[in-house]
């Protein structure tokens, strides 16, 4: 017997069912017969007609194929690729809903996960929603059925690039130039070893690092020069890992972004951690100030500093601060960060953050404060260590509700930490992704 899968038979499109609900990914929610039914481009109260995509043992996959009472946060998408694209999945959905709603699924997630209730609700930080994404890895393909080459993201759940001509997200020194980006590489006798581009807008720069799996010839080096001096782009290649990456034009590229209202210049490579959104990311350092309540006789540890992007403003206003990051390389740029900024009163660690880190030297110190920016996984393996410690204050961002929760559940039913307050930041409009902050007091 065949062991290739056959083509699942799915039922037949249904003409009205009424959406109850958004989920965690954006996507409507809805039951039939008893059954979840997770809907494409739905919004919670709206009555629409859908088309089924999948079926599972408990839920369903569907999209939208007619709205026959529209919820009043409905909005026309800016992009003529939304739906397709996977890089959006609210743009049919007001911006202030948006962010409403991802306030609910951080209070749903602290609830039902962490068992703790916030003595506070912040108000969401906000932003600009279009032209607002400085950083993207961008997938290349040389289509050879359609004969060209595509530049952009995935197709919603699917491993195929989206066919795009611009992207609305995207700062408009790359999102405007997909299709001139995609055209260049076609011409280029390289355009099969491209697999993807990097983009990482500064202060004044724009720098895309282009992936080469093989050495350029000559005529394609100058073609991707000649792209960097008419669109004042500078360009990069990576012909292997991060540490390969080398500048073609022009040639010397700085790269900063500032905290103006912290007097702080950050300087990093196209490749490093920066964070997405810099409006958003200079509302989040005053916030941290904030919440922290600094003075200068205060001791603070940040675990999972990076390059400084808090740390630095900290140490403005407090006594001595400690960062701690996994990446070596972050490390040392942060370290060249503080002496940029003239600050001598921070030091900087790394340490794997995944393991156990309560035996590292810099573990065994007294601090009044931690600040906490961890990945998507949260902060587990330090919580051991936060034990120890005991601080007065902590506040901890996180870019995943889930995670947030599971941790937020230990400071609080275990440690006896108090959940002061918390609240989102609008850092990803038009995608489900729920950054957000946590103040925790002993």
């Amino acid at each position: 017997m065949s062991k290739r899968t056959r083509r699942q038979r799915l039922p037949a499109p249904c003409e009205r069912i009424t959406i109850e609900s958004l989920g965690h990914d954006g996507r409507g929610v809805a039951h039939r017969d008893g059954k979840a039914v997770f809907i494409d481009a739905a919004l919670p109260g709206e009555e629409v007609a859908f088309e089924y995509l999948a079926t599972h043992r408990k839920y369903d996959e569907g999209r939208v194929t007619g709205v026959l009472r529209p919820s009043r946060d409905r909005v026309e998408p800016k992009c003529p690729h939304f739906g397709v694209c996977g890089g959006c999945s609210l743009q049919h959905m007001a911006a202030a809903a948006q962010i409403g709603s991802k306030q609910q699924v951080l209070l749903d997630n602290l609830q039902h996960i962490g068992k703790v209730e916030p003595a506070m609700l912040l108000d969401p930080l906000t932003g600009p929603v279009w032209g607002y994404r400085t950083k993207a890895r961008l997938g290349v393909r040389h289509v050879i059925k359609k004969g060209r080459v595509l530049v952009g993201f995935r197709e919603k759940r699917s491993a195929l690039l989206a066919d795009l001509k611009g992207c609305e997200v995207m700062h408009p020194s790359v999102g405007r130039r997909i299709d001139e980006l995609a055209q260049l590489i076609d011409g280029l006798d390289a355009r099969g070893r491209i697999p993807q581009i990097e983009v990482a807008v500064a202060e004044a720069v724009t720098a895309l690092v282009f992936r080469n799996l093989d050495p350029l010839g000559a005529a394609d080096l100058e073609s991707l020069r000649q792209f960097g001096v008419r669109m004042g782009i500078h360009v990069y290649l990576q012909p292997s890992g991060p540490d390969s990456v080398q500048l073609l034009w022009p040639d010397e590229s700085t790269l900063v972004y500032r905290l103006p209202g912290q007097a702080i210049e950050i300087e990093f490579r196209p490749t490093d951690f920066t964070q997405i959104n810099p409006a958003i990311n200079v509302q989040i350092a005053s916030r941290v100030l904030e919440l922290l309540d600094l003075a200068d006789t205060h001791r603070v540890l940040e675990l999972f500093c990076g390059l400084g992007n808090f740390t630095l403003p900290v140490a403005r206003h407090a006594g001595e601060v400690t960062g701690v990051e996994g990446d070596a390389g972050l490390v040392s740029r942060a370290r060249e960060n503080a002496l940029r900024n003239g600050l001598h009163n921070v030091s900087f660690h790394a340490a794997d953050l995944a393991e156990r880190v309560t035996e590292a030297p810099w573990a065994g110190v007294a601090y009044d404060r931690v600040l906490l920016d961890p990945p998507r996984s949260g902060a587990a393996a330090v919580m051991d260590l936060l034990g120890n410690i005991r601080p007065e204050r902590m506040v901890y961002i996180s870019c995943h509700p889930g995670s947030l929760a599971r941790d937020a559940d230990r400071l609080v039913n275990e440690f006896g930490y108090r959940l002061q307050a918390t609240g989102v930041m609008d850092m990803f409009p038009h995608t489900a992704h729920v950054e957000s902050i946590a103040l925790f007091e002993r």
